[in-house]
C-alpha cells in the first residue's frame, strides 16, 4: 500500500466540516473530540469503501486506489493519535484494545510504498552523483525534488563532490540494479502482507469496532465536561522538552562524520543519532493532531508546524534510504565499483540528514526568536 511522506505536513488533511457543532460553545470540551474521532471514523468507512471498489493499490497504476489507501493510513493515524493524547477521557479498555490494532494497522499499510520510495530516491540521488543513467528503465530526466532525493538545503555534499565521477559512474549502475532488486522483493513482499491483512479477522474486527466508532465514542461520564486544551498543552510540551533535547547546535554543522562511520560498519541497527529526531516527528504529528481535535476546519494552519513537519519527513526520508544504501554495501561477494558507488551513495543521504536537521533547526528556534 502507498505510504505517508504526509504525516505531520499535509495542510488538506483536517477534520470534517462536522466538528462545527461541537465547537460552538467556545471552550472544546469531550463532546469536541467525539465529534472529531466521529468524522474520522466517517473517512476511515469512506476510504474503505473506495479501496473494495477500486481494487489493489498495485494492481494499475490507477490513482484511485492509491489515494483511498492513502485515506485510509490518514484517518488511521488521527483516530489512533487521538486515542493516544485524550486516553484520560476515553474509555480505558476501549482506547488500550484499539490503539495497537490501529498502530499494526497503520504500519502494515505503509511499508509498499514505503519501498517504492526508497528506491526512486535512491536510483534518482545516484542519476545525480554520476551524471549518468542509472537504470534503462528509470526516466533519463527526471529532476530530484527534496521529497525525492534532491539536497534539501545546500547542494550536494562536499564528499560526493570531490568524488571520482569516471568510478562512480562505473559502479552506479549495478548499484542501481542491486538496489532495484532488493527493494523490489521487499515491496512485493509488503504487498502481499497487506493484502493478507487485509482479509483478515484481526482487520475485519479492527475495521468493526471503527465502524462502531462512526456513531458512537466511547467517552467517559465526565469528559463532556473536560477542556481538551489541558491534555493538548500537555502534548505539545512533550514536543517541546523533545526538540529542547535535540542537538540543534550540532544540527548546525554541514557534515557528521560519526555518522557515516557508523552506517558503514557492520552492525545493521538503526543509527542512534537518528532515533531521537524520528521521535520528534511522530510527536509532531500528535501535536498537529490535538490541534485539529480543538480547532476543526477553521483553524489557521501553522506554518512553523508545517515546515518543521517537512524538514522532519526528509530527515527520515533520508535516514531510511542510507540505511538501504549501507545494507546493499553489505551485499556479499559484490564487485569493488559498486561498493564503492555505495558508499558515496550512503554518504549523500547521511548529508541530506544532516541538510534537513539544520532547516528544522533554522525553523524552529527562528519561531523562537519571533515569538513573544
Amino acid at each position: 500500500m502507498a505510504q505517508q511522506h504526509l504525516d505531520p505536513t499535509d495542510p488538506t488533511a483536517g477534520p470534517s466540516p462536522a466538528l462545527g457543532s461541537a465547537l460552538a460553545g467556545g471552550i472544546p470540551t469531550g463532546e469536541a473530540l467525539a465529534g472529531y474521532l466521529r468524522a474520522q471514523a466517517t473517512e476511515f468507512l469512506r476510504a474503505l469503501r473506495l479501496h473494495r471498489e477500486t481494487g489493489p493499490v498495485a494492481g494499475n497504476g490507477a490513482e484511485n486506489p492509491v489515494d483511498a489507501a492513502r485515506a485510509l493510513r490518514r484517518s488511521v493515524r488521527r483516530i489512533s493519535g487521538s486515542l493516544h493524547t485524550f486516553r484520560p477521557l476515553l474509555e480505558t479498555d476501549w482506547s488500550e484494545g484499539l490503539q495497537p490494532e490501529l498502530a499494526w494497522l497503520s504500519g502494515t499499510l505503509s511499508m509498499e510504498h514505503a519501498y517504492a520510495a526508497r528506491l526512486e530516491r535512491l536510483l534518482l540521488a545516484l542519476h545525480r552523483l554520476s551524471g549518468a543513467t542509472v537504470l534503462p528503465a528509470q526516466p533519463a530526466a527526471a529532476a530530484p525534488s527534496s521529497a525525492t532525493g534532491g539536497p534539501a538545503t545546500g547542494g550536494p555534499p562536499t564528499a560526493a563532490a570531490t568524488t571520482d565521477r569516471g568510478n562512480l559512474t562505473v559502479g552506479a549502475a549495478k548499484a542501481g540494479a542491486l538496489l532495484e532488486r532488493q527493494l523490489t522483493l521487499a515491496r512485493t513482499r509488503s504487498h502481499s502482507t497487506a493484502l493478507q491483512a487485509l482479509g483478515s479477522s484481526r482487520f475485519h474486527a479492527v475495521a468493526d469496532k471503527v465502524a462502531v466508532l462512526a456513531s458512537e465514542v466511547p467517552l467517559t461520564p465526565g469528559a463532556a465536561a473536560t477542556d481538551l486544551c489541558v491534555l493538548a498543552a500537555a502534548a505539545e510540551d512533550r514536543l517541546t522538552d523533545a526538540v529542547t533535547a535535540l542537538p540543534l547546535v550540532t544540527a548546525g554543522s554541514p557534515y557528521n562524520a560519526e555518522a557515516l562511520i557508523h552506517g558503514l560498519s557492520p552492525d545493521p541497527a538503526p543509527h542512534p543519532q537518528d532515533a531521537p529526531w524520528h521521535q520528534v516527528r511522530l510527536l509532531l504529528r500528535l501535536h498537529r493532531y490535538a490541534r485539529e481535535a480543538l480547532h476543526g476546519t477553521d483553524g489557521q494552519i501553522d506554518v512553523r508546524l508545517l515546515t518543521a513537519g517537512q524538514a522532519l519527513d526528509r530527515h527520515r526520508d533520508a535516514s531510511e534510504a542510507a540505511a538501504a544504501a549501507a545494507s546493499a554495501a553489505r551485499t556479499p561477494r559484490i564487485a569493488p565499483a559498486t561498493a564503492y558507488a555505495l558508499g558515496v551513495l550512503h554518504a549523500d543521504q547521511r548529508h541530506e540528514v544532516e541538510a534537513a536537521r539544520f532547516a528544522f533547526q533554522q525553523c524552529w528556534q527562528k519561531q523562537a526568536v519571533s515569538t513573544p
